[in-house]
């Protein structure tokens, strides 16, 4: 990949937002940041994949990226881009739509390929959802994220947080006020942590299963990093929230009481 070309800069209304959103943060919750983006990564080329636990994970990893220095552009669902303004300020700020079930959603690897190829940082959730597993512990991922590494050889980050489903229940925007009041005076702690880049070499890109063996380390990376967020919570979550379904079809591994 050719690295030496001017990279993507972050527009002003995305800088804009993400200092918005470090302050949505710090209004509901107590924000914990560790790990490091190495200096030499921060504008990019690079990958930074995220577990799903909330809707409140954009807000918290925009927030978390800003902590970093870091504007990285996200891939995001397709009905965000359709509503009227928060749709508009998505593509002004140079995010990637993302469109599932549906013949298009080839065409947003492709799109987030030539991201990274352009010099940008790309946040994806290698889940493709928020995540049902009963533990709350990453669930089998999507190939797409490993598709992308694979595409355009930029390192891949792990992204981990714990905490935001505190913030808002699953069925957001069901129960949205009374949740934001409630973390307002309990103010829990959201931890996130960075990890270190993982390693996908040795996996042959051309080979039948890699997509799905990179995937399965690049998950297996986020479950790391995930660990020493939840000490006390190795099993099941503390905070359950009665709207979230569970489904154990796509489980990936279940770490045991410490």
């Amino acid at each position: 990949m050719d690295t030496a070309r001017a990279a993507w800069q972050p527009p002003a209304i995305w800088r804009t937002a993400q200092l918005i959103a470090r302050g949505v943060v710090a209004s509901v919750a107590r924000l914990e940041v560790s790990g490091e983006v190495p200096e030499a990564l921060r504008g990019g080329p690079l990958i930074l994949a995220a577990n799903h636990i909330s809707p409140f994970d954009p807000i918290v990893l925009t927030a978390v990226c800003q902590v970093r220095r870091v504007a990285p552009r996200i891939m995001a669902t397709g009905g965000l881009f359709r509503a009227p303004v928060i749709g508009a300020l998505m593509r002004r700020a140079g995010h990637i739509r993302v469109d599932r079930g549906t013949a298009a959603v080839g065409r947003a690897l492709e799109d987030a390929a030539a991201a990274v190829a352009a010099g940008s940082v790309v946040l994806v959730y290698p889940e493709g959802r928020i995540g049902l597993d009963p533990g709350m512990w990453p669930e089998r991922g999507k190939t797409g994220a490993a598709r992308l590494a694979f595409a355009c050889g930029a390192p891949v980050i792990p992204v981990a947080q714990w905490g935001s489903h505190e913030v808002l229940p699953y069925r957001t925007p069901k129960g949205l006020l009374r949740a934001l009041a409630r973390a307002f005076v309990r103010r829990p702690v959201i931890r996130v942590h960075f990890g270190d880049p993982i390693d996908l070499a040795g996996l042959g890109s051309g080979t039948p299963g890699a997509a799905r063996r990179a995937t399965d380390r690049i998950i297996d990376g986020i479950t790391d990093a995930l660990v020493p967020l939840r000490p006390d919570e190795p099993d099941r979550p503390r905070h359950v929230d009665p709207g979230r379904p569970a489904d154990t079809s796509r489980s990936h591994r279940r770490r045991p009481p410490a």
